[in-house]
């Protein structure tokens, strides 16, 4: 009679995660409004500071258009990034639950990259003071954008807290985890399409070791 021999259950492959950065990992608003009140001092401009805190997740030029004219608007977003450095990231803090998720991925054999509209050399210097260290920082890119880095890297989840990361997680054919730590509320999230929305990231690693062996 034929021996038969049994196979283990194939192992779900280590995932590449990718992370949003402001009000996902960092908690940017104070460094972001005091370098908008710098701006405006710089320039005589008014500038509502506290308002362009609660509306982050979008390119700097779509916030700045609001406060200066369109031709000023591209030499506004470099002064702005040439003083962001030395003013916004001291002030700015990981967000709860932001290295442990990134260990979280880790721990589960995968990769962890972040995907931003930031400006890229700003968006590593904030994660380099916080020692947060991803695989890999892919900067400048905003909503449907954010699919080209999320599909170069293989990334099979999104983790943003703007409906834009929802946008680019569906572009780039992957799962969308939201968290309510941004501008979006739970309701509008889930609404536009998060496939997951949790409280904040200190529930992602619960979640992460949930779904993996739910693929496999």
């Amino acid at each position: 009679m034929a021996s038969t021999t049994e196979h283990a259950p194939t192992p779900a492959p280590a995932p590449t995660v990718g992370f949003d950065l402001d009000m996902t990992l960092i908690d940017s608003r104070p460094g972001i409004r005091a370098c908008y009140q710098a701006l405006a001092e710089r320039t005589g401009t008014y500038i509502d500071a506290d308002l362009t805190v609660t509306r982050l997740g979008p390119p700097l030029v779509e916030e700045l258009i609001h406060w200066f004219p369109a031709d000023q608007v591209a030499a506004m977003a470099d002064l702005y990034r040439s003083m962001y450095p030395s003013i916004a990231i001291a002030a700015s803090p990981a967000m709860p639950g932001a290295r442990e998720a990134i260990a979280a991925v880790r721990q589960a054999g995968g990769r962890a990259i972040v995907v931003t509209a930031k400006f890229e050399p700003n968006a590593k210097l904030h994660l380099e003071h916080l020692g947060i260290e991803p695989d890999a920082v892919i900067g400048d890119l905003w909503a449907e954008q954010k699919a080209e880095a999320l599909r170069e890297h293989g990334a099979g989840v999104y983790v943003g807290d703007h409906l834009g990361d929802i946008r680019g997680a569906r572009a780039a054919g992957a799962l969308s985890v939201a968290v309510p730590t941004g501008p979006c509320d739970a309701e509008e999230l889930a609404a536009a399409g998060a496939d997951v929305v949790l409280t904040d990231l200190t529930e992602f690693p619960a979640w992460l070791a949930a779904y993996r062996p739910a693929r496999a």
